[in-house]
Formats: structure tokens, sequence, C-alpha cells
């Protein structure tokens, strides 16, 4: 008989000669992946040994990008402040106020258990639904827009709280559903009626950047919730859509668009593109290292209030390309922070949750970094933690404040934090009084 060969086994590779190229070897994403998991591995450990690494990334990272952000505040609006017969560290001393009541907030999150924020899901995303109607009634416009609230002197913006609570709640809804999440009628309801009303009463103040991120917000709930991938190219059609009917029928939003597409003046000879302009004429003129610090020439009125979203064109024009490369690391470093905080866990309230925080600010400071460097047209965005603005900036402390309580739940026992508030009953069998009434027993 003629034995017939047989196939190999496709757990049995077949092995090459030595030194052959078919030499059994692993493939080059197979070496990426393994040095990427050998990196982490030894940067922050294993298991019950994990060092908190990852909770000094994003805490590290997050300072810094707050401080640069008040340095740069203090630099790119002193001269329209000395111009209009302000003080020039006005305007920074007001973002370091907002500043040290950010860190000290997510300083009081990042050691309490995130679980108990459940219970505030509901009412956070009500208050945030009645400021936004509230902002319509009584809200301040500034530039076209309406969306900031005069609180004895001190405006606040509703829109950039309701990204934290929508993103609390969203957690807090899709966890609960669970498995039923393979079913589009319990995907849509009632997060996206939800998350359509909080749009909604943003784009009634005329804010479609606010409004576009609010939608990508919603997406990362829905993804890291386990939402099948399909739905997605149906919310994608209909976004793109709305934004397109949104842009059309209004003729600054059209001239910004065709401005930055053509780059000629509208028909009635405004420049819309001047802004976006003369941040790309910052970039260019700050070369590798910049011209110095405090000694930007496009901050004196050629950006219009610079120290808002064209803060990075500043950076790089005071700073140079290595300043703007520090401020991108920086980012990095928190989103690959913030993504091992996502990956670790098992719960999905808390994914959803900080896949949730890590989409809208890394998302945020993608957007506005594409608007400065000619990337997209000017949608009046700010970059996360740096521009002028203390809603922002306190929103997005209080973000972080809740990625580093999870963060603090995956270091060593013994590494950890002290809580600073303890929720819950005590068990019985550490009770002081009952332990002491057990004594005298017996």
């Amino acid at each position: 008989m003629v034995s017939t060969p047989t196939r190999p086994k496709a757990s049995q590779p077949r092995a090459g000669k030595p030194g052959s190229p078919t030499a059994s070897r692993p493939t080059l994403p197979v070496r990426i992946r393994g040095w990427y998991r050998g990196f982490w591995s030894a940067l922050e450990g294993n298991g019950t040994s994990r060092n908190g690494s990852t909770y000094y990334l994003i805490l590290g990272s997050t300072l810094a990008l707050t401080a640069i952000g008040i340095m740069m505040v203090l630099s790119a609006s002193s001269v329209e402040s000395i111009a209009a017969g302000k003080s020039p560290y006005g305007d920074a001393l007001k973002q370091g106020m907002f500043a040290a009541i950010g860190v000290f907030v997510m300083f009081v999150l990042s050691r309490i258990n995130v679980v108990w924020l459940k219970r505030l899901a509901w009412p956070a995303l009500g208050v945030a639904l009645f400021l936004l109607a509230l902002v319509q009634l009584i809200g301040d416009e500034v530039n076209g827009n309406k969306n900031w609230i005069d609180l004895g002197g001190v405006t606040f913006q509703p829109s950039e709280a309701s990204k934290l609570a929508l993103a609390l709640w969203m957690a807090t809804v899709l966890a609960r559903k669970g498995q039923l999440l393979r079913r589009w009628q319990h995907v849509l309801i009632p997060v996206v009626p939800a998350a359509g009303m909080v749009i909604l009463l943003v784009l009634l103040g005329n804010d479609l950047g606010t409004a576009m991120l609010i939608m990508m917000i919603t997406a990362a709930a829905l993804f890291f919730a386990g939402v099948p991938l399909y739905l997605f190219g149906f919310a994608a059609v209909a976004a793109a859509a709305g934004t397109a009917v949104m842009a059309i029928t209004s003729s600054n939003r059209m001239c910004r668009i065709t401005s930055w597409w053509t780059g000629q003046s509208c028909a009635d000879g405004i420049d819309a593109n001047y802004q976006a302009t003369n941040g790309l004429y910052g970039l260019a003129s700050g070369g590798w290292f910049g011209v110095g610090l405090g000694q930007s020439r496009q901050k004196y009125s050629w950006i219009p209030e610079a120290h808002n979203d064209f803060i990075f064109a500043i950076i790089g024009e005071e700073l140079g390309l290595v300043g703007t490369v520090v401020v991108l690391v920086l980012f990095a470093i928190l989103g690959a922070a913030i993504y091992r905080v996502v990956v670790a866990q098992e719960d999905m309230f808390h994914r959803v949750l900080a896949g949730t925080i890590m989409v809208w600010l890394l998302g945020q400071a993608t957007v506005n970094m594409a608007v400065v460097t000619g990337l997209m047209p000017v949608i009046g965005v700010p970059l996360p933690f740096i521009s002028y603005g203390g809603s922002a900036l306190l929103m997005s402390l209080c973000a972080v404040g809740v990625v580093l309580s999870l963060a603090r739940e995956q270091m060593a026992p013994a590494l950890r934090p002290k809580k600073m508030l303890k929720f819950g009953t005590k068990k019985a069998g550490k009770s002081p009084r009952r332990t002491k009434t057990a004594r005298k027993r017996t």
C-alpha cells in the first residue's frame, strides 16, 4: 500500500532549516504586541504586585498639562488685557483658581469608590438638562454662541458639565441593560433620546462643535458597552446627514467651510479663515525652539482671543516644535494610561465610564489641534486642560478624578493611596461596640 500524505496540523507549524527565511520566528505584529505587553508588565507589574505607575502617569500628565495651560494663558492673554485696561494677570489668576478647585475635586474623586456615583447619574442628567434649557432663557451670548450663564460675575458653561453627566448616566444605564444591548431597541431607548435632548439644547445655543463632541461621547459609550458594530454604520450616516443640514442652513458655518476649503473670502468680503491663517503663521514662525516664552507676535490681536481655542498656535510660536511635541507626548501618555485602565475593567459600568472619558478628552484635543493646524474648519473647541475656560478645566479634572479612582483599585493594596471618604456600613465582626459586648459575654 502507498500511504497518502496528510496535511500538517495547524497547531504544529513547519519549521524551516536553521538560518532559512522559513524558520519559525514571530511575525512583526506579534513581536510588537509582545514588546508592548512586556513594556507595560515591567512598568506597572502584574497581579497583586502592581506598583501604580498607571495611576501616577495619569496624575502626572494631567497636572503637567494644567500647569502648561496656566502658563500659556498668562502669556497669551496679557497683551489684550493690558490693551483693555485690565490686569495682565487677571485671566491667568482666574484660570489658576479653577485649576485649584478642580485639582481638589479630582483628589477627592480619586479616593472614593465610583460605584457610588451611580446614585447621582439620573439627578446629574436632570440638572444638566435644566441648566441647558436655562441658558436659552437667561444665558449670555458671546460671538454668536449662547452657552454661558452668569452666576454673580462668574460665567459657567453648562454644556461642559453635560459631558460628564451624560457619560455617567450612559454608563449606569448601559450597565443595567447588559446582554439586552444585542437588540437595537434597547440600544436606542433611553440612551439616544436623552443624548439627543442634550445635543438639541446645545445646538439651540448655536454650538455645533460641542454638539459634535457629545455625539462622539455617545458613540464611545455604546462602543465600550459592546453594541453591535453594524448599528454604528446607521448612526454615522444619520450624524453626517444632520451635521450637513446644520452646516448648510447656517451662512456663517458655510462661510467657514468654503473659506477653509478654497482659501478665499466669503461673498460679503468677510475672511472667516483670518484666525486660522494667523494661527498657521504662528506655528510656522516658531521654528524648532520658538521665539521665546512671552515673545509671541500673533497674540497682538492677530489671533483674536489667542488664549482660548487657538492657544496651541501660541505654544508653537513661543515654544516651537519642541513645545508642541511635549504637549502631544503628554496627551499620548494620558491616553495610553487611561486605555490601560479601560482594558483592565471587567465591570461594564467601569469600562464604559472610563472609555467614554478617554474618548472625550483625547477626541476634543485631536479636534482642537486639527483646527489649529488647518486640517479642519474652525468649529470652536477648546484644548483640554490648556485653553482658557474655568468650566471646561473643572469638568476635565473631575473626569480625570473618576479615572484615577479606577486606576487606584488596580494597584497593590499596600501601595494604594488611602481613601478620604468611606461609604457603607462596617462589618459586624469589626464593629467596636459588638466586639466589646462579645468580650463581656465571654
